[in-house]
């Protein structure tokens, strides 16, 4: 009895939460190889730096895009959907040309 109420409690593991974590996982790495350079204080820290910038910014930037990809292709409405305040928007209050 046990093994089929762990089998429906179980959620499945979405692309989306795959990319999303791999994002994670890349910019803690990042910060860690880039803290780790600077304290040992090697040649190149200062390239790694601008690396963790670029990538700072870049990593969510991808992330947000293939989320927002993902949802145009497969037609489900995600997070990453430009229009979420268009749904409570009441259209009787637009104005008039």
């Amino acid at each position: 009895m046990c093994d089929k109420n762990t089998k429906k409690s179980r959620k499945k593991i979405t692309s989306r939460q795959i990319v999303a974590l791999a994002g994670v996982v890349l910019l803690a790495a990042l910060y860690l190889v880039t803290l780790v350079v600077a304290i040992f204080d090697q040649d190149n820290s200062g390239r790694l730096f601008q690396i963790c910038l670029v990538g700072t910014i870049a990593i969510p930037l991808l992330v947000w895009v293939y989320i927002w990809m993902y949802g145009k292709l497969s037609g489900k409405h995600t997070m990453a959907d430009l229009d979420l305040g268009r749904e409570d928007r009441d259209d009787s209050q637009s104005p008039e040309a």
